[in-house]
């Protein structure tokens, strides 16, 4: 694992603590948020942040397979990743990995491969990064298989996701993207349907599996969700066998509901800097307007986080730090991190420095470990009498 920084007070900044941003300094020592006289940085002009949390990412997908036929080994693409999250600002990150009757870079060898592969890189990780099971409800056979990898692998969520009526919509309405979807798995569009309907036939077993699921994942400690709920009926059910996070809702009425249950609600950070869903699913900021949002992940672009922080203020939709608390305090709240998420003494030094006037992250620290730097406060770090030249000594 990278070496730890060594003990510094970081000074002349504004530091969002306690949900405002504040004229005072930022100590760490040992990897932890401490106090005393240490040897300073000067970062006047700039801002403190808590580490980024992703609770949902999948970009790690383009880092493990830049295209769908050029994959490359998967200890290198989980560096790359580890790099691409810490320049953005993201200190702890759940890759969103799904297990799958689909197959392929969805599939349960591929699931185990990446399990296999992160347990064996994370000793030199940058960043603290975890895996999310995206795990496909019509897959009945491989329940134990699950429970023994998260077993084994130690990961600790999983959701529930059911794309099987959209599988079968495309086999009706769109067959020339069902061919494109069966190529990137190596298969015929006649292979493709047979395995849609096979999958399909598993239906009457499906609830038992989740409910068996659900029992096990209480004992473990492991939270799990539900992904991509389309409707009221159904967040209530996921709510009913225990999963309490809304992961995705496509619909209002699934947001509302799972609000109404005290149920968490995850949304997109590029539907808010886009201005809306790419597949044409309710507005994040729609809910987050109207107070349905509890958290925002990366989904499909890590930048996505800061810029989305950002968008929210400057449409006066909530302050600046009850937006970075969206991709900060209250994910670590949603997984119960209790050492991180806030800017608080004995707190893990997890923390970005932010450039307001350009909105550029140009320093993530995590775990006390530095995990990015760059731009002007690269410069002040790296001159500072007495600061990371010990770190050489």
């Amino acid at each position: 694992m990278p070496d730890l920084l060594p003990p510094l007070r970081l000074t002349g900044a504004k530091v969002l603590k306690n949900g405002e941003m504040q004229a005072r300094s930022l100590a760490f020592a040992e990897g932890i948020i401490t106090k005393g006289p240490l040897p300073e940085v000067d970062l006047s002009g700039y801002w403190i942040l808590p580490g980024i949390i992703d609770l949902h990412g999948d970009a790690f997908e383009r880092h493990l397979a830049p295209r769908p036929s050029a994959p490359f080994d998967k200890e290198t693409g989980l560096a790359s990743t580890d790099r691409d999250l810490a320049a953005n600002g993201v200190t702890t990150a759940w890759l969103a990995q799904s297990y799958s009757w689909e197959g392929a870079h969805r599939g349960e060898d591929h699931a185990e491969e990446l399990m296999t592969a992160l347990d064996g890189y994370r000793a030199r990780a940058l960043t603290d990064m975890r895996i999310q099971i995206r795990y496909e409800t019509h897959l009945v056979g491989s329940a134990d298989r699950l429970l023994s990898a998260v077993t084994r692998h130690g990961l600790d969520y999983v959701v529930f996701n059911n794309h099987l009526p959209e599988a079968l919509e495309m086999w009706q309405s769109a067959p020339h993207k069902l061919e494109a979807w069966a190529a990137q798995s190596g298969r015929s569009g006649a292979e493709q349907i047979r395995l849609i309907h096979r999958a399909a036939e598993q239906d009457p077993h499906v609830p038992g599996t989740l409910l068996r699921l659900a029992e096990a994942f209480d004992q473990m400690g492991v939270r799990y969700g539900s992904h991509d709920d389309p409707d009221a009926e159904t967040r209530e059910r996921f709510h009913l066998l225990g999963a309490r996070i809304c992961e995705f809702p496509t619909t209002l009425a699934a947001a509302e509901t799972a609000w109404a249950q005290g149920d968490h609600v995850l949304m997109g950070a590029p539907n808010i800097v886009r201005g809306g869903s790419q597949s044409g699913n309710v507005a994040a900021e729609t809910l987050v307007a109207r107070g349905l949002c509890d958290a925002l992940v990366s989904d499909y672009y890590y930048p996505a986080l800061p810029a989305a922080a950002w968008q929210l203020a400057d449409k006066g939709l909530c302050s600046f730090a009850d937006a970075w608390a969206l991709i900060s305090s209250a994910p670590a709240e949603i997984m119960g991190l209790t050492d991180r998420g806030r800017l608080k003494r004995g707190r893990r030094a997890d923390f970005v420095v932010m450039n307001p006037a350009t909105r550029r992250i140009e320093a993530t620290v995590s775990a006390g470990r530095l995990a990015y730097l760059a731009g002007e406060a690269g410069r002040r770090f790296m001159t500072a009498p007495g600061a990371l030249q010990m770190a050489a000594e």
